[in-house]
């Protein structure tokens, strides 16, 4: 029996017309997902506060747009390039398997082209409207994401280190797109930012530890199945960042409040990491990991509210 076309304002569509529709949404979702969406919204909250810090009696819609714009683009452009490199590791691990390159949707080399252009776009979008030193930040947080912590996440489970560092980058690009140049307080964020991200990525390795075996990856957790120096280590980098939360105060970004707010913050953080350091469980770990999602964006809340109106 032939099916006939929906009516659609008194005209039929044809049922080609609505699957190559279909496709074509489906083709633009999956470029959207190598841009790693939800992992680079925190990228943009990172870089629009070291942008507001930087210039506290305000920022230009013009230079805050472009700022946001360039490093969305180039962080689009670094998770696509990560993409096109792990996809073989991507397809042996649950989480990351139904991902368009390793499920075949995109092919590698519209991955490598689409990931490119975008880094490129975002590059030259910092350096004509922002300022040159933004646009260097940025091309250094590229290349050290794709060319150096990428391929050494096979090797050893040093790359969590070396993965924080460009992690840590997006503030400073901020820093640099209002000020031009990188100062003190700029490599303060990138501390907060860097020690931050060590408890955060122990927790995501605990969790997951099962796939990144499967994979090949040699994280922490992997390497010793026991969990005691990933817990060890969650502390340590949890208690480091509290003494590091504090010094915004000491460069002249914050005072009192924001003190407050930061080690009310730090000793729940301190407390988490050795709630799953005594007990390593999943759900330990998964605690870890949801507040580690949510004390940074509070902590730039604060430090910006204290900066702006205090």
């Amino acid at each position: 029996m032939k099916m006939s076309a929906p009516i659609v304002g008194g005209a039929s569509v044809p049922a080609a017309d609505r699957t190559g529709s279909a496709a074509r949404s489906e083709r633009v979702l999956d470029f959207l997902a190598l841009t790693k969406p939800r992992l680079n919204l925190l990228v943009l909250i990172t870089t629009l506060a070291g942008l507001y810090l930087a210039a506290p009696e305000g920022v230009a819609l013009a230079l805050a747009a472009h700022t946001l714009v360039g490093t969305a683009l180039v962080a689009g452009g670094a998770a696509a390039l990560n993409q096109v490199w792990e996809r073989e590791t991507d397809r042996l691990m649950n989480r990351t398997r139904t991902r368009p390159l390793p499920r075949g949707r995109l092919r590698v080399a519209e991955g490598m082209w689409f990931g490119l252009m975008l880094s490129a776009a975002g590059l030259v979008d910092l350096a004509l409207w922002t300022t040159p030193a933004a646009a260097a930040v940025a091309a250094v947080t590229l290349m050290s994401y794709v060319l150096v912590y990428t391929p050494l996440k096979t090797r050893t489970q040093l790359a969590t280190l070396v993965g924080a560092v460009p992690g840590a980058l997006p503030p400073v690009i901020g820093w640099a797109a209002a000020t031009g140049e990188i100062t003190v307080p700029a490599i303060v964020l990138f501390g907060i930012v860097f020690f931050w991200q060590m408890p955060h990525f122990l927790a995501i390795a605990w969790m997951y530890k099962e796939d990144y075996a499967a994979a090949g990856i040699p994280l922490l957790p992997v390497e010793e199945p026991d969990g005691r120096r990933t817990g060890r280590q969650a502390l340590l980098y949890t208690a480091t960042l509290w003494p590091v939360s504090l010094l915004p105060a000491g460069v002249g970004l914050a005072g009192v409040t924001y003190s407050a707010v930061a080690t009310s913050l730090g000793i729940v953080f301190i407390w988490l990491s050795v709630v799953f350091a005594r007990h390593r469980s999943r759900e330990n770990a998964r605690q870890l990991f949801l507040f580690s999602i949510t004390y940074l964006p509070l902590l730039l809340g604060a430090l910006v509210a204290d900066r702006l109106w205090f």
